[in-house]
Order: structure tokens, then sequence, then C-alpha cells
């Protein structure tokens, strides 16, 4: 018998008891062992896609991390910029002139991170270029405008939960992080919410609709007609008063988000990398600025040239990893199982693996390489 295809390589930064002081001294020798530097040619232009972070929230990847990637790239002589997309959501990064603001108040200033900042798709989101999509239910693809010009990308994405893709890493960050205004909204056109009867009628989803979809009386109420399944009301309710129909949907968004990344990765042809930080891992997106207790402590960062392996690797490490105290897991929820289910029931976050490796994005076969001082691996 034949040997199966290649399993694609995972490289990881683990910690120790040097916590994240650790990560920022050998971040250097994690990206050489990776191979990462690959995806680009000297004096070519290499954009970091990030996630900036809402207005309060803390859990995004911090300046001084991305600094170091930023250094090694210029070190090789190329030229990296910091970029993301405007939101649909009416929040700190809706449009280009907030977004930018947002980034400077959490620290990603070019005296921080030797990188200047550009917003992908244009002032109100509407800068795009399209991509053709194969072999799926999406026939183009519509991205911010830089992404696709510039000559290598590398993701930088922060590993949690999410709450309409169960978890949210490489290709969150670039399939939907990466698409302009019109293409997230066609990603998330087939998630309708809907409100319970334990709602306040506090007024905190209609403040953060996009569409002025819902009204406020004696409790919220979704105009179905102007709902465009953004999810936004979902994970800002206090009440936890809105909840998704359990109809598949979630499914075809994943699956949406796996054909956007497959349209930029048949664009780019190998000039892709991913680095997926394991660490404050949240049981929610980094769209949302109400702190919650990480699901687990911090594991570690991963890199590699396969976004689907990358997230099965982080998706793996997270379920392996005991849970943390006072966090949103259940009771006794400890290593083992499946914590992303735990969080969002409703939602099976392998669907975007399963999906990816089916249109040939990527492999859920890994080689985990942990970088330490005795090179030790271990097949995941």
């Amino acid at each position: 018998m034949g040997e199966g295809p290649p399993r694609s390589k995972v490289f990881l930064l683990r910690l120790y008891d040097g916590g994240t002081d650790e990560i920022a001294a050998r971040l250097d020798l994690l990206l050489d062992r990776s191979g990462v530097g690959d995806i680009a040619s000297t004096a070519e232009t290499v954009a970091v896609k990030m996630h900036f972070g809402e207005s309060v929230e803390t859990g995004h990847v911090k300046p001084r991390f991305v600094r170091r990637i930023v250094a090694w790239l210029a070190k090789r002589g190329t030229r990296p910029f910091l970029t993301d997309t405007n939101t649909l959501y009416r929040g700190s990064r809706s449009d280009s002139v907030q977004h930018l603001r947002t980034a400077l108040e959490h620290g990603f200033t070019f005296s921080a991170v030797a990188a200047p900042v550009l917003i992908a798709d244009g002032l109100r989101g509407t800068a795009e270029t399209k991509l053709p999509v194969s072999g799926g239910m999406l026939k183009e693809a519509a991205f911010g405008a830089e992404l696709v010009k510039t000559d290598s990308i590398l993701s930088v994405s922060h590993f949690k939960g999410h709450e309409l893709s169960g978890f949210g890493g490489a290709i969150k960050n670039l399939g939907m992080g990466g698409a302009s205004r019109s293409g997230k909204l066609e990603m998330h056109s087939t998630t309708k919410p809907y409100v319970r009867t334990n709602c306040i009628a506090c007024g905190t989803c209609a403040s953060w609709c996009p569409v002025d979809a819902i009204r406020v009386t004696e409790a919220a109420e979704i105009d179905p007609e102007k709902c465009i399944g953004c999810g936004e009301c979902i994970a800002v309710c206090p009440e936890k008063a809105v909840g998704i129909r359990w109809d598949e949907s979630t499914d075809v968004f994943q699956k949406k988000m796996v054909e956007y990344v497959k349209a930029i990765s048949d664009a780019k042809r190998g000039r892709i990398g991913y680095v997926n930080f394991v660490t404050d891992v949240h049981p929610l997106c980094d769209c949302y600025g109400t702190p919650k207790v990480p699901i687990v402590e911090d594991v570690g960062v991963l890199v590699s040239l396969d976004p689907i392996a990358i997230d099965q690797a982080s998706y793996d490490l997270v379920n392996e990893a005991p849970a943390t105290r006072n966090s949103s897991l259940s009771d006794g929820y400890r290593s083992g199982g499946d914590k992303f289910r735990d969080l969002h029931p409703d939602v099976d976050p392998s669907v975007q693996l399963r999906y990816g490796e089916e249109l040939g994005v990527g492999t859920r076969d890994y080689t985990l390489i942990e970088i330490d001082e005795s090179a030790r691996s271990s097949v995941g």
C-alpha cells in the first residue's frame, strides 16, 4: 500500500515558567524554524493581517509580540505593514478613521511596532477586489483590496471561542477578517438570530445593530427582513437572551469563510503564512469589550503554512488542556472533550476544518514540532 498525503508541519513555542516573556524572547527562533519566511522574497510587501481589538477589549495579540514579528520580517529585506478590514457592526472599527484610532490606542503605533497600519478596505469598507472561488458554494470572494495587492500575507491570529464558528483562528482571521464589507455580509447572510423570553429590554443589542433591525419596547424585536445575520446581538446581550436558530446556518457560515481562504490562497500561491497565539483563550471573539476569564491557561504560539493544520492543532491543544476555574465552561470540565462545543453547543466548529480539507485548502493531519532546546516533536 502506498503512503497517504504528507502531514503538514505545525511549529509550537509552548509556554513554560517564563510566561509571555518567553514568547517575546523566542519568537525569532520559532519563525526561523518554521520556514514561514519562504512566503516572501526580498523587497516585497508583507501584509501582517491583524485584529487590533475593539475599543475596551484586551485579548488581541499585543504590540510587543507584533514588533518582534515585524522586525523578523524586516531583517529578511521585506517591507511589512499591519492591516485589517472594517467591521459590519457599530463599534470602534466600523470605518478607517475609528479603526486607526483604536489601533493607536491599543499601542499599534509606528514607534511601538516599527510598521505602518493600513486598513485594507478603505474608508468605509468598500475598497475591494473580487477573487474567483473554485469548487465551492460561492462564485467569488470580495476581499479588502490591499490584501490582494500585497505580495505576501502573514496572518497573525488570536485563537479563541466564537459564537458563530465555535472558535476563531487562522481561517476566521483571514477568511472573515480579510473580507470587505460586502464580503462579510455575504458570509453572515444565512444566520438569523431570535430573542428569548428572558429579554429585559436593555437596548444593548439595538445599539450594536449595523442596520437598525432591532426595535426595543417591552422586549427586543428583530426584523427578519432587515436583519443581515451578523450575529453581533448574540454576543453583546448581557442576559444571553438572543440566540441563533439552529438550521445549519452556522455550518454554511463556516463553509463560506473557508471558501474565502481558498480564494486568497489560490491567488497568492504559497505566499501566505499563519501564526496563532493560543493565549488568553476567551470564550468569545475579540470584537467584544466585556472581559471574560480565559478557558485554559496560555498554551503558546503556533506557526504553519497550512491554515487547516494550524487551526486543528490549536483546537486540539486547547481541548487537551485543563480548564481554568471560574471560566464559562461547565463545572468540572477538565482536559479532554470539546471545550468549544461546551461553550457554544449549537455550533460544530469542526465544520470549517473538514470543509477546508475537502476543498484542498489544507489538511487536518499534522506533525506538531515543539521549539525547545531538545527539539522535541510529536504527532497530532
